[in-house]
């Protein structure tokens, strides 16, 4: 029998040699309740992330993962080590630092009005290039794809043909997309929302990738509050 091949020819990875990798942002920050640039400045979760986590905790309750790695910040260490302990298991927490937000630099602490006062040449370049324009002081979105897609390209040759859990933030989810993707167009990554505690699993091994699920929330059905807002994409003026 022929290897049975996707839709328009595309090959998919191999499972047995393949990482499915189920992706999460961390619950909701204190500063993304006030609307602030985090980037790698640590601040904790909020209670409504606190919430958050636990309803994502229950929602993966038993299942079985190979490991779980997380960014060192603990608003990505909060919501996984809620979630890790519900696990079959349950496996050990693993600590990457290269999993970490884009920095944000001199942006750290400021609110969108801040900003348009301070850096107006900033936002100005941001329009023109958002993919190579660095935030001042800090990285760029391009910078932050090569450095945390290392760290999840890592993982996987780390845990061929099994599933691990990451625990990260929203500009290293759409990193993750763009990996299964083969790459996201100039400009389209700015359109990928992705909510708080939300999961998008890949399939990637050495040479491929694909998309399995973005951005599923379902856990928060029954919560009012869950922000889109993040470091790569910023808040509305």
């Amino acid at each position: 029998m022929s290897r049975r091949l996707a839709p328009m020819g595309f090959t998919p990875p191999d499972r047995a040699t393949a990482t499915e990798l189920w992706v999460v942002r961390h619950g909701e920050s204190t500063w993304n309740i006030e609307g602030r640039y985090q980037g790698q400045t640590d601040v904790p979760l909020s209670h409504v992330g606190v919430l958050q986590a636990a309803s994502l905790a229950g929602r993966l309750t038993g299942l079985n993962f190979a490991a779980v790695y997380s960014s060192d910040l603990q608003r990505a260490v909060q919501t996984a080590q809620a979630v890790t302990e519900r696990l079959s298991g349950p496996p050990q927490l693993i600590l990457e630092p290269e999993l970490r937000e884009i920095d944000v630099g001199e942006l750290s602490g400021l609110v969108y009005a801040d900003i348009r006062e301070r850096h107006a040449q900033y936002l100005s370049d941001l329009a023109a290039d958002p993919w190579r324009t660095r935030r001042p002081g800090g990285e760029s979105m391009q910078d932050l794809s090569v450095r945390s897609g290392a760290a999840l390209r890592a993982i996987c040759a780390r845990h061929p043909g099994e599933r691990v859990l990451v625990f990260t933030h929203g500009g290293v989810v759409r990193v993750a997309v763009g990996l299964a993707l083969g790459g996201v167009p100039e400009g389209a990554w700015a359109r990928l929302s992705v909510t708080n505690t939300s999961i998008t699993r890949v399939l990637l091994d050495a040479s491929r990738g694909t998309l399995l699920g973005f951005n599923d929330d379902a856990h928060l059905e029954d919560l009012t509050h869950a922000t889109e807002a993040d470091d790569v994409l910023g808040q509305a003026p």
